[in-house]
């Protein structure tokens, strides 16, 4: 997988020639991906700190970033945010909001010993996972959640469940699964990994665990897995996938393995369009984009016209699904 920032030695993006396409005589188009971008769960922890500093004027303190995208932490910094890593670095007394991959309860019990006012912008489908994780606890289960170590999300599952909880890193991690009791085993996965690359861990759990039991429901967010699906659909017909996001958005860098895995020549992420390499397009005729679930339309917009300098005007959407979902603010923060 090729990912991140263009070589070293580019000049800024307002200081660069058009990047450079195919002869004119062969067609330039972009496929763009539907949908793509903001999910339910982003778009409401982005407006809890809007409407926050709205209430409370700043500074708003927010624990770690409240998604992972560097474009919309800056933004809610310049409106007066303050993000630290952990609640003892927020003056007593003060609001604190939690992000939308959630935390452990032993963070909400700090910021209570510090009387901290906390918001909690934990994504509801993310708390659908938490629900799980305690009730398999609460009835003796060994739980095997499968995700990526030191996740955000990941920490703060496991804390919903400790002692009774093991990680389960990809489908080479299986073999190393020990349990207390065979007949009594249940998966649950992070809401942000790769629909295909999960599956295949399950069934090596199932081959180890034939009693192993699931979540009522896929874990995987609709977001995440509408977006890879788009991708696949995409992918065999580009010679280069674009993925808007930042390095620690875990469904962006899931988007560009997606593609490469679906057919793609090459797939690149990028922060948005001062990330493009101009050696990237050499002889492409068919560009996909899309972006990860954190990711506001100004950057893919941003992308979109960087490429309509090369030639590349012709857009063509493809769309699997329409996405109506929308969550509610935490209670503290709704209109009276």
């Amino acid at each position: 997988m090729t990912a991140g920032d263009p070589p070293s030695g580019t000049t800024a993006a307002g200081d660069r020639p058009p990047l450079p396409g195919p002869p004119a005589s062969l067609r330039r188009r972009v496929l763009l991906a539907a949908p793509r971008g903001y999910c339910a769960g982003v778009e409401r922890a982005v407006r809890t700190v809007e409407r926050a500093l709205e209430i409370h004027g700043a500074p708003v303190y927010v624990r770690r970033q409240i998604v992972h995208n560097t474009h919309v932490v800056r933004t809610l910094e310049a409106r007066g945010a303050v993000f630290v890593e952990e609640t003892d670095e927020v003056p007593e007394g003060a609001t604190v909001i939690f992000s939308a991959h959630g935390v452990a309860p032993s963070v909400h019990t700090r910021a209570a010993e510090r009387r901290l006012t906390a918001v909690d912008a934990t994504c509801p489908l993310v708390t659908k996972v938490h629900q799980e994780a305690r009730r398999f606890a609460e009835d003796g289960y060994d739980i095997l959640l499968i995700g990526h170590e030191g996740h955000e999300e990941v920490v703060g599952t496991m804390g919903h469940a400790p002692g009774g909880i093991h990680l389960v890193d990809g489908p080479d991690d299986v073999r190393n699964v020990e349990v207390r009791d065979a007949s009594r085993v249940a998966w649950l996965s992070q809401t942000t990994l790769s629909v295909d690359e999960t599956m295949e861990t399950v069934a090596q759990l199932e081959r180890r665990f034939p009693a192993l039991t699931g979540p009522p429901s896929d874990d995987i967010c609709y977001a995440t897995q509408n977006r890879q699906l788009a991708v696949k659909r995409m992918a065999a017909e580009a010679g280069l996938v674009i993925v808007v996001g930042s390095r620690n958005s875990s469904n962006s860098v899931r988007l560009v393995e997606v593609a490469l895995q679906a057919g793609a020549a090459a797939a690149h992420l990028v922060d948005g369009p001062e990330g493009l390499a101009e050696s990237w397009l050499s002889g492409v005729t068919t560009v996909g984009v899309t972006s990860g679930a954190s990711v506001p339309e100004v950057l893919v917009d941003g992308v979109l016209d960087r490429l309509a300098e090369s030639g590349f005007e012709d857009v063509g959407v493809v769309r699997v699904a329409d996405e109506r979902q929308r969550f509610a603010l935490p209670r503290e923060l709704r209109q009276p």
